[in-house]
């Protein structure tokens, strides 16, 4: 039951990840760039996104290099907070009562979950052991 629960968890937050990765390549990656340059970050990071928003979430769904992906999707989550959210991250909302960043803090503790219990037996790669699998 436990590895069931485990294939959820990682197809509800892999699968869900990928529609936010294919937003962006279908529309374009000006933003981020323009939202890095304001930060003072390289722009080059913005090829990132598509890491942690499309290739990690395929990663995961399929319990190829699970843990690694996990980390890779709370590091993307972490970064959009600051470029994205900044200071309003853990602001209340007036309309909703939520947080500024509730959804990127819901995709940050699954995927940080998901790289401490490991992928479970419902998984395409069974290689060997180790942390990155």
């Amino acid at each position: 039951m436990q590895d069931l629960g485990k294939f959820i968890l990682r197809l509800g937050v892999g699968g869900l990840m990928i529609f936010h990765g294919i937003h962006k390549i279908i529309h374009g990656h000006d933003m981020i760039i323009d939202q890095l340059a304001a930060k003072g970050f390289p722009t080059w990071l913005w090829l990132g996104v598509p890491v942690g928003e499309i290739i990690a979430p395929i990663l995961l769904i399929v319990g190829a290099f699970t843990r690694l992906s996990g980390v890779l999707i709370a590091f993307t989550m972490v970064m959009s907070m600051v470029l994205v959210k900044g200071g309003g991250s853990f602001a209340l909302s007036t309309t909703t009562g939520g947080l500024g960043a509730e959804l990127n803090l819901l995709y940050l503790a699954g995927a940080l979950a998901i790289a401490m219990i490991g992928p479970g037996s419902f998984r395409l790669y069974k290689g060997r052991k180790g942390w990155f699998i």
